[in-house]
């Protein structure tokens, strides 16, 4: 029986940020559940809006995803932050919930790497191995996902 660990620990850990269940107790999911359209879409100071930065984390998953299926990189870094318009709750809901339905796609199709993969270029070696991608993208929600939390607070008043 064939087993790819580092594969399924790489989903588990990708899940884990966008769903619960990592060690930090933080995760996008329950982040984002109380947000509201009005709270996504504020601008606070000079900070990126919650919907802005939501995209920014989830933007490379689909990509990315492409890119396991075998289709090239089509995705641009200034283009990262650029998300589709929110005027109302269900336009919200709606780019949420393709978020999350990505995120799933993409930890399945993770899953079905081989371990050995990991260690090859993703396309072109200017991009780096598998591993340093699919890990950076959980580590890049991470770290914006700390930013949201605040941004949060200071719309909230939380300070």
């Amino acid at each position: 029986m064939k087993t790819n660990p580092l594969a399924k620990q790489t989903a588990k850990h990708l899940r884990e940020v966008y769903f619960g269940g990592n060690w930090t107790t933080s995760n996008v999911r329950d982040t984002l559940s109380d947000v509201t359209w009005e709270e996504a879409t504020v601008r606070f100071d000079n900070f990126n809006t919650i919907a802005s930065l939501t995209n920014h984390i989830s933007y490379y998953v689909p990509a990315v995803l492409e890119v396991l299926k075998g289709n090239p990189l089509v995705a641009k870094d200034e283009m990262s932050f650029a998300h589709p318009p929110i005027a109302r709750q269900e336009d919200w809901n709606t780019f949420l919930e393709s978020i999350w339905e990505n995120v799933s796609e993409f930890a399945d199709k993770i899953e079905t790497l081989e371990d050995v993969q990991f260690f090859e270029d993703m396309l072109e070696k200017k991009y780096g191995n598998y591993f340093r991608n699919l890990h950076g993208i959980v580590e890049h929600v991470h770290y914006h996902l700390g930013q949201i939390v605040l941004i949060k607070k200071y719309i909230r008043g939380d300070k």
